[in-house]
């Protein structure tokens, strides 16, 4: 089982997160969509995610990247 992380919600009830498999460390996406489009979980690799339109969840996995970043302050 991984780790995960929600990313982002839609207003219909898909849901993105982001993934760390505990065994290697490795990150991806998982994608669950709502329950009357299946509820499925999909699992996105993180380059992939990023090439595909860019759409509020894209968006939220490159604030949690922006996160990371430490900047002095008056930068």
């Amino acid at each position: 089982m991984s780790d995960r992380r929600e990313l982002y919600r839609s207003p219909n009830g898909d849901t993105w997160f982001i993934g760390r498999e505990p065994m290697n460390g490795h990150a991806f996406i998982i994608h669950q969509p709502n329950a009357p489009s299946g509820g499925h979980l999909s699992h996105i690799e993180l380059g992939e995610f990023l090439r595909d339109v860019k759409g509020p969840e894209q968006q939220a996995l490159l604030r949690l990247i922006g996160t990371l970043v430490e900047v002095p302050p008056f930068a």
